[in-house]
């Protein structure tokens, strides 16, 4: 079945490029000038993957991230966001909004098709048949759904495989760059201060839990997964 991709960007020229590429790679392009028509297609039938220009008239694409990261219908899709603003700053802020990767323009429609398939691969790759456990913190994997006791969190796609990583190996240290290889993909154009800005969302997302402490700070490594204190 053909993926489909929302493109969201207010030049036309841009739009046309990328549908082109994406219909020659077998994808179905949808194509929205601005967010309220971008949300007008996420109403109608949520894509599987979101292209997301950082400069649209009116709401911003990073605005409109944050918005669709904290509604439930959209807070498991895909989003990769295009913009010039290349800078470490504006990169760490996309991440922090939830975005699961990051393309600067001027871009090769060849790389843009590999990051498309990257972050498809690494989102819908979890086809487990069992739930993990850890206190009252439960993932059911068949449903790709995350609870604490019989409230369900709403985590961006990879806060839930870097969460899913982390109880399928609790008490184990991992290093910043074995967790980019296990969650992003050997293939991934990210950087290592990208794991530090998942965790801090993670971490958001279970603190009013008083679970923010199961993910653990390794001085001198990385990080770990405990329910020891």
């Amino acid at each position: 079945m053909q993926k489909r991709i929302l493109i969201v960007d207010d030049e036309p020229s841009i739009r046309d490029l990328v549908a082109f590429a994406l219909r020659k790679a077998d994808m179905q392009p949808v194509q929205a000038a601005d967010a309220a028509e971008a949300l007008a297609v996420l109403a109608d039938m949520p894509p599987d993957l979101m292209l997301l220009d950082w400069m649209l008239p009116g709401v911003s694409g990073l605005e409109l991230a944050r918005r669709l990261r904290r509604e439930r219908g959209t807070a498991t899709v895909p989003i990769i966001m295009l913009t010039a603003r290349g800078e470490e700053i504006d990169r760490v802020n996309g991440f922090e909004a939830g975005v699961d990767d990051y393309v600067v323009k001027p871009f090769s429609t060849r790389e843009l098709i590999g990051r498309i398939r990257a972050v498809l691969r690494r989102s819908q790759g979890d086809d487990g048949s069992s739930s993990l456990v850890a206190g009252s913190l439960r993932i059911d994997v068949p449903a790709h759904r995350v609870f604490v006791a019989d409230v369900e969190l709403e985590l961006s796609p990879t806060e839930y495989r870097l969460l899913h990583f982390f109880m399928s190996n609790p008490e184990r240290a991992c290093t910043r760059s074995q967790l980019l290889d296990r969650i992003w993909g050997g293939d991934a154009y990210v950087e290592e201060r990208t794991v530090d800005v998942h965790i801090r969302r993670l971490r958001r997302a279970l603190e009013p839990h008083g679970l923010a402490g199961m993910v653990q700070t390794v001085r001198g490594t990385g990080y770990r997964f405990s329910t020891a204190p």
